[in-house]
């Protein structure tokens, strides 16, 4: 079981995580305000100290508490961290960058108006000693008390609250003067960046105090605005937390982290792309140059989506580092495998014989003597992609990637130049290998997409989602981007094997993609390049699924419908058509016993759902009779 402490955005998305695991959990709240549907989840409200925290975990078999509570929720935190229990911390993003924690007690040099604080009594004494000649509070109705030391020493002070009963209450109780308060014009949205800036200087402030409580609440708006008027701003900082919590930053790494704490609360496991796993073991083997090397067992690399994930490695020789990809629970070929990188300072390029750049071997063996990437090199530096052992090549256009280069794709190759970027600009010659992708590409479709010698290094998201046939919808899409780059403005698609053949036959010269299951996400895709023919060969055991409209015909999501079949015979054929569905036990007996109408009925159906996904252009279907 799974016990989250919310109220927040990071509270919802917490929610939104546990729901996927289809277990019970817990969601906690001080208050009922917050409106989180649960499907799973139960809801529970109220103040809960440390003894009350300890017998709910034990009295739900409570594994593991998520600590995503406002970042400034101090008593919150200590009671979580006196339970003694393991606590997944779920961070929301700063969203401006800080220089070394904010410095706190000084100005930061990327953001020179920002003044960090350490805390609310260490905000008071700056403030008292700094006296501005008025102060716009933008720390929330709670701060008034904790700010009483300066207001009632006369330091002028307008805070901004929410208009509600509550809140007014709370400044009332302090003795704050009703006056001096001014409240939240938006209605649940954080004000932009422009109204904050109007507020300001309706106000006629020359400072304002923030929290650094990221973008969830509204920092950067805050932020910007000051900075805009030439204001002083006065930043609180967060409270520390326990260092042995486990620090989390969205939905990919908080999923990760409850699937080792709490194994089998999510029924399928997540994983790493070979596109995560490489940008790993670039950072790890580019940081091992250092003079003296670091004992580097795991490096921390940033998602597409900006989350932060920590990647265990393995340092084999100065320059070169392994990560082994995870085992996830989604079927592809590349789960345990090992993808190894070199990273050397860069030569001058060559191209090797046929001009073409890129299909280049390293051939420079790192050695103690390599001079270590400079922190200072130039913003120009070159970085280029070698094709490694392992790692296929591309010979065909269409896939984004230049022939001849090595087939990193594009978002690996982002994620790589990202990592490498952040520690060096010096030229660098990055080579990506992986042991026995030679045999693994046997097992993909990267010979039908004329990538050759190796698999792909892919990934979009930067997270193997289990059984999310993500490989495959990407397989399906570089097939396709292949033929449009060549020149094919038709396309055959096709269920299986027997419809490839059928195809082939069907039409001299037509390309054709093996689609498998996934009909939908093959005839989306064929739209979005701008074919504008496709034709669909399709067996009557797919066929009937995609009739009554399942674009996905996978037999996990979907199994053949007899009463729905039955309809479409007795529609077409009569009752005693309909009777004989009730004893067939394959779909393809259906040859055997029903008329043509009824496969003309089937087949007009498909392309109607067909069309949902591909609505312009033509769309032909072809009968795959398969054998008995």
């Amino acid at each position: 079981m799974v016990l989250i402490f919310g109220g927040t955005t990071e509270g919802r998305l917490a929610v939104d995580v546990c729901e996927q695991a289809s277990s019970t959990f817990y969601y906690s709240t001080l208050g009922d305000n917050q409106q989180v549907p649960l499907h799973h989840g139960v809801r529970i409200t109220g103040a809960m100290t440390t003894d009350d925290i300890r017998q709910f975990c034990h009295e739900n078999d409570i594994r593991v508490i998520v600590d995503a509570a406002h970042p400034f929720a101090e008593g919150l935190h200590r009671t979580i961290a006196e339970t003694g229990l393991p606590v997944i911390r779920l961070e929301r993003d700063r969203g401006i960058a800080l220089e070394e924690n904010g410095r706190i007690g000084a100005t930061n040099n990327q953001n020179p108006d920002l003044i960090y604080c350490r805390d609310f009594p260490d905000a008071v004494r700056r403030l008292c000693h700094d006296r501005p000649r008025r102060l716009l509070a933008l720390t929330g109705v709670n701060s008034i008390a904790r700010l009483a030391d300066y207001w009632r020493d006369g330091g002028d002070t307008v805070f901004r609250i929410l208009h509600r009963q509550d809140s007014l209450q709370k400044a009332v109780d302090t003795g704050f003067p009703m006056e001096k308060l001014v409240y939240y014009e938006t209605d649940g949205a954080l004000p932009t960046a422009d109204e904050e800036q109007a507020l300001m200087e309706r106000v006629g402030c020359d400072a304002i105090i923030t929290k650094q409580s990221g973008d969830a609440g509204g920092f950067p708006a805050k932020v910007t605005a000051a900075q805009k008027l030439g204001l002083r701003i006065y930043v609180v900082m967060p409270p520390p937390l326990p260092a042995d919590w486990t620090y989390v930053t969205g939905r990919h790494t908080l999923r990760r982290a409850l699937e080792r704490q709490v194994p089998g609360f999510f029924p399928l496991r997540c994983g790493l792309t070979t596109g995560t796993c490489a940008t790993a073991a670039v950072k790890a083997a580019l940081l091992s140059l250092y003079d003296p090397p670091a004992d580097i067992t795991s490096v921390s690399i940033e998602l597409p989506d900006g989350e932060e994930v920590e990647v265990p490695v393995t340092i084999r020789t100065r320059g070169v580092a392994a990560v082994v990809k995870d085992e996830s629970d989604d079927p592809d070929v590349t789960r345990g495998c090992t993808i190894v990188a070199k990273v050397e300072k860069g030569l001058p390029p060559t191209p090797p014989e046929g001009g073409e750049t890129g299909n280049v071997e390293a051939k420079v063996t790192v050695t103690d003597g390599v001079e270590p990437p400079s922190l200072q090199g130039g913003a120009g530096g070159r970085l280029r992609f070698l094709q490694g052992a392992g790692v296929g090549r591309v010979t065909l256009p269409g896939l984004g990637i230049p022939v001849g280069e090595p087939a990193i794709n594009t978002t690996p190759r982002r994620m790589i130049e990202r990592e490498v970027r952040a520690i060096t600009h010096d030229d660098v010659d990055i080579t990506i290998s992986v042991e026995g992708g030679e045999e693994l590409a046997r097992h993909t479709f990267n010979p039908r997409v004329g990538v050759v010698d190796g698999i792909s290094i892919i990934g979009t998201s930067g997270i193997v989602h289990p059984l999310s046939h993500e490989a495959f919808v990407e397989s399906i899409g570089r097939e396709l981007e292949v033929a449009m780059a060549m020149g094919h403005p038709a396309i055959g698609l096709a269920t299986g094997k027997a419809g490839e053949d059928t195809l082939f036959r069907y039409e001299e010269g037509l390309r054709v993609v093996l689609c498998g299951n996934l009909i939908g996400e093959a005839l989306a895709r064929a739209h979005t390049l701008g074919f504008q023919r496709v034709v669909l060969a399709m067996g009557i055991g797919k066929a009937v699924k995609l009739a009554e409209g399942h674009l996905d015909t996978h037999s996990h999501k979907v199994v053949m419908n007899k009463e729905f079949i039955g309809q479409i015979a007795r529609e077409t054929a009569g009752d005693e058509a309909a009777e004989t569905v009730t004893h067939i036990t394959l779909a393809r007996e259906l040859w055997d016993v029903m008329p043509e109408s009824f496969f003309e009925r089937i087949q007009t159906l498909c392309l109607a759902h067909c069309r949902t996904v591909f609505p312009t252009g033509k769309i032909e279907m072809i009968w795959v009779k398969e054998m008995k």
